[in-house]
């Protein structure tokens, strides 16, 4: 689990606005890129060549606003 303190604070690093990371899963994704980075054990992995699209991750629903789409079950 990421701490929300750390959650808070991280932004996107693709993006030149930095917008900010919502918890999906085990991913974290910026709706402005459509980029989705994973958490490995506690650890978001925000590396631009690590992300996936948003919509592999989750699928159809990535059209819409994030507050949209289904979350993900916690872990």
């Amino acid at each position: 689990m990421v701490n929300p303190e750390l959650l808070a604070i991280l932004a996107c690093p693709a993006c030149e606005e930095r917008p900010p990371l919502e918890r999906r899963g085990d991913y974290l994704v910026c709706m402005q890129c459509r980029r989705a980075y994973p958490i490995r054990e506690g650890i978001p992995a925000l590396l631009e060549e690590e992300s996936l699209p948003l919509e592999a991750v989750l699928g159809k629903d990535a059209h819409g606003p994030l507050s949209e789409a289904p979350p993900f079950a916690d872990n």
